[in-house]
């Protein structure tokens, strides 16, 4: 239920707002708007608010069918249009006056997330230390000399350098390393006395396609320190069924000794041999004492490879800190993070038309509306963090040159722009197919991806 409740409010305020953008900048021009929809089909409410701005007549809906919204204009090339009415026609404006218009819906999603980001900044929000769990072997994270426990404290590319606030915020930066290609230079923390050093994550030789978690197993930077204790147990799973209890906190897994929950972890995925359990002897500690208990665990399968399950939760939960900024911080930070996601996002379309990357990044509506609900339940600020990315999203989205999206219109402006005249009615219906279908085919990849991700 969680889950509907969070997609809709999700889906009724980015086009509320998005729609929004068109209709205050076209009541602006001086443009009557007939009707201001969200969603399409049948008609669910519709009202009229008595107080209108000068000249408009607006009828407000909300329509049966949520995944979009429309802000019908009063235009000559749909309808006829009374002569004293036609200085109010969309067609009949100046071109910049229908390119801002067009470009407002867009540009009001991506001020929403600059909004709900600086929102998130001045809350504040609970995030892990940035201190590392023990890198995945082989790893970059281990070949560059990480080896566990390192408290990152600075980072960034190409002699930049900016403080580090969590884990969190150095996953955002190592993901935009690998998707750009880019080389990430830590500050580790100096400890009893030594001064700080610097390790350089070579993350321009991930050759990133997708970001998922195989892309943070190739780098080595799973997780955040936590200690390696046994969380809530799943009712007839491996650890119940070999005398595991909640609580308990593994020294060691056979001749291996256990430092941190992301090290156990990965000793239980690696504990198959040729697609079977290998049994092994834990040690734990457990009030005070030391336990013995032969552990079988069981086979799954993930990527096409095989790995151990002990069907419990494994590692405390984290050190945490507030992450939290002043008004002007928290204003300036909202700006370059949506700038930072919308440029992220335009190379990733980039990479996905060239090839460079996996047209399984692309996500539909069972995606964001699991998102939703995930988001949610973590709590107000994190649901405000999804909002935003979503939003961004939806803003460069619709900036896009198709036909049928905003940045469509925006292209035959500025041909309108450059010839002096307007693109002709048979190349704009051509246009509008070629959009609607290659539209219908990223929708299709989208929501197949979508079904792959959570019933695959």
């Amino acid at each position: 239920m969680l889950t509907v409740v969070a997609f809709i409010v999700a889906l009724a305020l980015l086009i509320a707002v998005h729609e929004y953008g068109h209709y205050r900048v076209a009541v602006a021009c001086g443009v009557k708007v007939l009707r201001f929809s969200i969603g399409f089909g049948h008609t669910l409410f519709s009202w009229k608010p008595r107080r209108q701005h000068p000249g408009q007549d607006t009828e407000f809906v909300i329509a049966a069918f949520p995944l979009g919204g429309y802000v019908k204009m009063l235009d000559e090339r749909e309808g006829p249009v009374l002569a004293q009415e036609r200085h109010r026609a969309f067609n009949t404006q100046p071109l910049r006056s229908r390119a801002a218009i067009v470009a407002a819906g867009p540009i009001a999603n991506l001020l929403l997330a600059v909004v709900l980001y600086t929102a998130v900044n001045w809350i504040g929000v609970e995030e892990p230390v940035a201190r590392l769990a023990r890198p995945v072997a082989g790893s970059l994270a281990e070949q560059a000399g990480l080896r566990g426990g390192e408290h990152v404290i600075r980072a960034g590319f190409e002699g930049e350098r900016e403080p580090v606030q969590s884990f969190e915020d150095l996953r955002w930066r190592i993901t935009r390393g690998a998707l750009d290609g880019r080389d990430l230079t830590l500050e580790i923390a100096g400890e009893g006395g030594r001064p700080a050093r610097e390790v350089v994550l070579p993350l321009s030789r991930v050759g990133a396609k997708d970001a998922d978690a195989q892309m943070f197993r190739r780098i080595g930077v799973v997780a955040p320190l936590t200690r390696p204790e046994i969380g809530e147990l799943m009712a007839g799973g491996a650890a119940e069924r070999s005398g595991l209890r909640s609580g308990d906190v593994v020294s060691t897994v056979g001749p291996t000794a256990i430092v941190d929950g992301q090290q156990l972890r990965e000793v239980i995925r690696a504990s198959v041999d040729a697609g079977q359990p290998r049994t092994q002897v834990w040690h734990v500690e457990r009030g005070g004492q030391s336990v013995r208990i032969e552990v079988t665990p069981e086979v799954r399968e993930e990527g096409g490879n095989k790995v151990g399950r002990v069907g419990a939760y494994v590692g405390s939960p984290p050190e945490m800190v507030t992450v939290r900024q002043g008004v002007v911080d928290g204003i300036w930070r909202g700006l370059v993070r949506t700038w930072e996601v919308s440029a992220l996002t335009v190379r990733m379309m980039g990479k996905m038309l060239i090839g460079e990357a996996s047209i399984k990044n692309l996500s539909g509506p069972l995606t964001i509306a699991d998102y939703a609900g995930k988001s949610a339940s973590l709590g107000f600020t994190q649901y405000l963090v999804f909002l935003a990315l979503i939003s961004v999203s939806l803003g460069v989205l619709n900036l896009m040159p198709l036909p049928v999206l905003d940045g469509g219109h925006l292209m035959y402006y500025l041909w309108e722009g450059l010839t002096g005249r307007s693109v002709s009615d048979a190349w704009m219906e051509r246009l509008q197919r070629g959009g609607v279908a290659l539209l219908l085919v990223m929708m299709s990849i989208a929501i197949f991806n979508d079904v792959t991700r959570l019933f695959g």
